[in-house]
């Protein structure tokens, strides 16, 4: 083959494009980073010394920059994957299982059961058809964390019928 013919072989690699949404998202993030520090500065400092409850969102917020700023690099490189169609099923089940943990705190059921309505409908959208398992799993676990929360650590949580009978 004569270096003619190669090159005729050859394709040109594609122009890099800006990925917009990419962009978008790196922006949001930063933005959220912003919001997180611009709450945390309202807080009041109660700590005569060392860290107050401003420092975890400043951290947050840190690791929300450090994503922004990579994944801005990316998308301006034109490297971020190609996206796949969305499936809004999970994103429902998930928002519908946030609304019930609110609905059920809100009325008195408590944290156990909220938080074991949001654990069935997250495991869900994530695939999973076992409802009556889940919901097995869901009321132990959250009862071992009540537990830990209200007796190890004192820490009270939303109290509803299951809670009272602990």
């Amino acid at each position: 083959m004569t270096p003619d013919a190669a090159s005729e072989n050859l394709r040109p690699a594609p122009a890099r494009r800006v990925d917009r949404a990419g962009v978008v998202i790196a922006a949001a993030l930063a933005g959220l980073a912003a919001v997180l520090v611009w709450d945390a500065s309202k807080l009041p400092s109660t700590t005569m010394y060392g860290m107050g409850p401003e420092a975890m969102p400043v951290v947050i917020a840190i690791g929300l920059v450090i994503l922004a700023v990579g994944n801005l690099i990316d998308a301006l490189r034109g490297k971020l994957p190609p996206r796949e169609s969305m499936d809004p099923k999970p994103v429902w089940l998930i928002i519908g299982g946030l609304a019930l943990l609110i609905a059920i705190i809100g009325f008195g059921g408590g944290f156990i059961l909220a938080t074991s309505a949001l654990f069935v409908t997250t495991s869900a959208a994530f695939g999973r058809r076992a409802v009556l398992a889940d919901t097995a799993i869901a009321l132990v676990i959250t009862t071992l964390i009540y537990l830990a929360f209200d007796k190890l650590l004192t820490l009270s949580l939303p109290a509803g019928p299951l809670e009272r009978l602990l």
